[in-house]
């Protein structure tokens, strides 16, 4: 075959496949080949170093695997200006094999939707929970996140026996929880569920975006970029502006 052919064969090729290609054209002597085979080489390599890292990422859900069902509890948007806040809870199951699950911080947004496809298909459950800016407003960012958290747990098809939390202990849940230092970077549940809550608020500032054009909500997700405050103090709040984060530019707007 024609190198360019046998290139193509090996671009194409699912990487846990090709040790297959590798051994079919190992004894090929051409310099383009050579370059492919250790090319394939590296591409196995990492794909053992990732599988290693999900290995440890996986720790606490095999220390509590006798404990029944066990959930990841993640949140994003504490400290946006604008939209709300969301939580993510999921239950992975057992055996799962899913790759490249991390704190969504750390993962592209091209990333972050392939794995929000892959967990919502394979997770055993998978919950959502919002509070509103109102009602960030109204009982303050922490009390609102519990209360998204909550929701998110109650939304799961089935219940949690233990829940793996980044960081907190979410009040007024019954079951056993776990709060977890940087738990979303250290617990695949965590990551999961980190992962789906960024996505759903991303998707949901995309769409606030048309709704409320000027802001730059596409882009800057309701944070406090220098675009977003400038278009504040210009056009005002939105209905989706958390009043109580945004009292000293509006108070700077208003000198």
């Amino acid at each position: 075959m024609k190198i360019q052919e046998i290139k193509e064969q090996f671009g194409n090729c699912p990487t846990e496949r090709l040790p297959e290609l590798i051994e079919a054209y190992k004894e090929d002597e051409r310099s383009g080949i050579k370059a492919e085979i250790a090319k394939a080489e590296k591409r196995l390599e990492a794909l053992e170093k990732e599988k290693a890292r999900m290995f440890t990422m996986l720790r606490f859900e095999r220390e509590y695997g006798d404990a029944g069902y066990i959930c990841g509890i993640d949140e994003v948007g504490r400290g946006p200006l604008a939209g709300p806040v969301v939580a993510g809870a999921v239950i992975l199951p057992k055996d799962c094999s899913i790759l490249y699950l991390n704190d969504s911080k750390q993962l592209s947004a091209r990333k972050r939707e392939e794995l929000y496809e892959v967990i919502m298909k394979e997770a055993v459950a998978t919950g959502i929970g919002y509070a509103s800016p109102e009602r960030i407003d109204e009982i303050n960012i922490l009390q609102a996140t519990y209360e998204a958290m909550r929701e998110a747990v109650g939304r799961l098809c089935v219940k949690p026996d233990i829940l793996l939390n980044d960081a907190v202990t979410i009040p007024g849940l019954p079951m056993r929880q776990v709060p977890i230092i940087k738990g979303d970077a250290k617990s695949a549940s965590i990551a999961a569920a980190s992962i789906i809550a960024k996505v759903t608020r991303d998707r949901m500032m995309v769409q606030y975006d048309s709704v409320f054009p000027g802001y730059g909500f596409e882009a800057n997700k309701g944070y406090g970029a220098a675009a977003h405050i400038d278009a504040l103090k210009r056009l005002g709040p939105t209905p989706i502006h958390r009043r109580s984060f945004i009292k000293n530019f509006m108070e700077g707007a208003n000198e």
